[in-house]
Formats: structure tokens, sequence, C-alpha cells
């Protein structure tokens, strides 16, 4: 309180103590007027607020409502069709026989449904004793299994929601080779989870049904072995980084997010799209406030109309609920600085970049599409960060002003929005974009990220979650189809 700050034309006195990363006013605003932040409105006084006032819940609310009518109103800011590609840089890959590209040579254990969790995870980790040399040799990145706690006692969009996340994970390429595990009992029985599958590759994927056999971890760990073996005959090769696709998430925000980390993942995004790769954004009731930014953007009127599907879908979806459609952010949110949902989609959204949308995709789809794509998930870290896996992303940048220990199946790179984090939880951050604050240009940030991605994808490096052994999933359990 009574510190000046020094603006291009003026001084600015400050009447209250103001928690880092929050906002101030830099001007009078009366009762019932905008509050404006990256250009765009994000709340309005609900009293007056006088110049060098903190600005926060206390003294502003949100200027959103329910669901609303929109126009597609083309503004393109970034043309990815006539981008002139260059040299393509490359990462050394896994060629999958289906022609997609892995960048882990793993075996994933996939429980059908929840009850065999235990003997699925005592399998994983008995074949990793077992197979240890392999791994140790770097012919295999290691062997994981992926409980969760559905698969019974489901019905209808419900299980099927189950269903093609799981499938998603099973046909992920950074999985070599999978083992799908059931019990026999089970709604997601295995005949029928083979069906939503679809074609496979009988030596990449094996069914085991552990009440059709005696001892179900022995059965178990020689279905394993084969797997292992044919695992084993993938080698790393060039492939052009055009063949990436990433997801972009974020999580714990902070009032730095829109600031820092999250604009460093939007340039990444544009430079990805711009040599022919994907990106994928998810996190829809965090679009609200923001959308049309996005909807206009839209590669044609018909995109349009699937994004706008995409968004009054997840709002019906509150309503059925009886939930209020704006009720966000969260308490973490807000303690870091983030006061209303426009404010915390308008940071979330530049995880975009500037490029075209060129493609919807929908809860347990797989991103088949190049360019930025936009996909059906909520807000949840772990069961957006699940359908950006099952999806097919090879990674996924995440970022982060408060941190956060998790990690999908897939490598994930936690992005600190604030140096203090970074230094603080250096064993979950694995990039600092914080020294944005601190005289560091976004140029330099983007060419050391994106170099970072393309050494991760090579294997050179690895993630704090690889590192640590944290990776899980989580799944949306609903009784409305989205």
């Amino acid at each position: 309180m009574g510190r000046e700050i020094e603006l291009d034309t003026d001084v600015l006195v400050l009447n209250n103590d103001i928690p880092l990363g929050h906002k101030l006013a830099l001007k009078d605003i009366v009762k019932g007027e905008k509050i404006v932040k990256y250009g765009f409105q994000i709340g309005k006084a609900v009293k007056n607020i006088k110049k060098g006032d903190w600005v926060h819940s206390h003294n502003m609310k949100t200027a959103l409502g329910g669901k609303e009518e929109y126009k597609y109103t083309p503004v393109f800011e970034g043309e990815i069709s006539s981008t002139d590609k260059g040299d393509i840089p490359q990462f050394k890959g896994y060629r999958r026989n289906d022609g997609q590209v892995g960048i882990r040579n793993e075996i994933w254990l996939i429980p059908t449904v929840g009850c065999i969790n235990k003997p699925v995870e005592k399998m994983a980790l008995l074949a990793e004793e077992k197979f240890s040399k392999r791994i140790a040799e770097g012919k295999l990145d290691g062997i994981h299994a992926f409980p969760h706690p559905y698969g019974c006692s489901q019905l209808g969009g419900d299980l099927l929601n189950t269903q093609k996340i799981l499938a998603g994970l099973v046909k992920h390429p950074n999985a070599a080779a999978v083992l799908v595990v059931g019990l026999g009992c089970e709604n997601n029985i295995l005949e029928d989870f083979q069906e939503i599958i679809g074609g496979y590759d009988h030596k990449r994927v094996r069914f085991l049904k552990l009440q059709d056999v005696g001892d179900d971890l022995e059965t178990g760990l020689r279905e394993i072995a084969e797997l292992v073996d044919f695992a084993a005959g993938f080698k790393q090769e060039a492939v052009p980084a055009s063949s990436l696709k990433i997801g972009l998430k974020c999580g714990g925000s902070d009032g730095f997010s829109g600031i820092t980390a999250n604009p460093l993942l939007g340039r990444i995004s544009d430079k990805l799209v711009g040599i022919g790769g994907t990106t994928i954004l998810t996190e829809v009731p965090e679009m609200f406030g923001a959308e049309t930014i996005l909807m206009n953007r839209a590669r044609d009127e018909d995109t349009f109309k699937e994004i706008v599907k995409l968004v009054n879908g997840f709002k019906d979806y509150f309503i059925s609920n009886k939930q209020p459609v704006y009720e966000n952010p969260s308490p973490g949110n807000k303690e870091g600085g983030i006061t209303t949902l426009e404010e915390k989609s308008l940071g979330c959204t530049q995880k975009g970049g500037s490029s075209i949308v060129n493609g919807v995709n929908f809860y347990g789809e797989q991103v088949i599409g190049k360019g930025l794509q936009l996909l059906e998930g909520p807000g949840n870290d772990l069961v957006s960060t699940t359908v950006l896996t099952a999806a097919g992303a090879h990674l996924i940048l995440f970022t982060t002003g408060r941190g956060t220990p998790f990690g999908a199946p897939v490598p994930t790179v936690k992005v600190s929005t604030n140096t203090g984090l970074y230094e603080k939880k250096n064993s979950w951050i694995d990039f600092n974009a914080g020294s944005l604050l601190t005289g560091d240009s976004m140029e330099n940030l983007v060419d050391e990220l994106f170099d970072y991605i393309l050494e991760l994808a090579s294997k050179d490096i690895k993630t704090k979650n690889e590192e640590n052994g944290y990776k899980e999933i989580a799944i949306l359990k609903t009784g409305v189809t989205l």
C-alpha cells in the first residue's frame, strides 16, 4: 500500500497490498462498468473502483450468463494452408506397422474393469522386474498398468465413454504392444470391447480373461513375454516433426498463466502447425467466455457449427445436472489472481495460438486431422489429459502456476508460469516460462521449448512425470452422453 509504480506516461500509487499475480486498476472504474484484460472484457465492477485499487472477487464479477446464440464471423489470424514449411526438423521415433509414429516403446496393460486393478498392477511390476535387462538395454521403455474404477455397473453412454477411452489407449502408438485384461463377468466384457477397438494387429494386442485361467499372474507374464519380443523389434529412426501430435493443457492456473506460459504454448502450437503438425486443445468449459475467438477462426462454417455443438453440449451437460454454467474458477485459481471464468478462458485459449481451427473431435475420438484441433473434455486435469492421450497426443504440454505432480500415460511437460514455482517444485516442473517476467524474450523461449520437445520425442531426455513414475488415467463418469 502506498507503493508507486511507474507507467509509460504516469505514476500509479497502490491503494492496497496486492498479492503477486493479482490485478490492479489502471483507472477509475464505475460500478457496472466493464473490466478489461488481454483487450477483452473479463467481468464487470460490482462497486466503484479507484485507480490503484486491488481488483478481484470483492469488487468484480463475471458478466457471463447461460447459453448464447453464435454467428460465424471468420477472422483468420494464422493461415496454415499457405505456410511455407521450409526445412522440417526431425526427431527419432518409432514407425508402427499401421503407419503411426510413437515417441516411446512401451508395453501397456489395460484392465477392462476396476475390480482387477490390483492383479494387473502386480502383473506390470513383476514384468518390469523380469524384463529389466531389455529395459536397461533400451529395447523397451517400460511396462505400465493403467488402473481405473469403471467397466462394471455402467450402461449406455456412460459405459461407452469408458470403452472409447480405453480403446484409444489400446491404439496409442507410444505403446508398442498392449495386453488387455478382463475379468469375465463385467459390463465391459472383452468380446464387446474388441468390437469397440475395431481392427487390430494380433501380434501387438493380446487379450486375457482372468476367470478363464488358473494362475493369472503366470499366464499374464507369458503373454507379456511374447509382447516384449514383439516390441523389441522396433527401432528408432528419423521422423519429421510434422508427425507429432501435442496436447495442450493448463491446470492450477494463476494470474501469470495468460501472460507467460499459455502464450508460449500458443507460439509452439503455431510453429508446429506451420510445419504440418497437430496440436490439440481441450478443456471446453474453460473456453466459455472466449469461445467466439475460436469460433471465428474455424476453417469453414461446418467447423464453426461443430465448435458451437462442442460448447453448447457442455453447457447443456451442466444445465441438465442443475449446475451453474459459469461456476469457475477454482479456489486455487482465485488465490493465484484469476477472478472470473472470462479471465481464465481468455488465458486458457491462448494455448491454441492464432492458427485456424482445423477440426473438432468429441470425447473418446482419435484425432486424425492436422493443424489445430479442438477436443471435447472437461477442465479436470486427470480426465482431460487422459482424453488427450486417448485422442493420440504423443506428449502433453501442461502449464501451471500452482504446481501439480501427476502425469498422463504419455510424457507430460509441466511448464511453470512463474520462476518461484519452478525453483520450489523442481521435481515436478520441466520448463520455466516465468523468465518472461524478468527479461527473457518470447522468441528465445519458443526456440528453447521447441528444441526441448524434439529432444524429448527422441528420448534424449525424460519428463519429471516419467522420472518419478507418475502415470495415471481418469475417465469421465456421467449418466449423460456428451
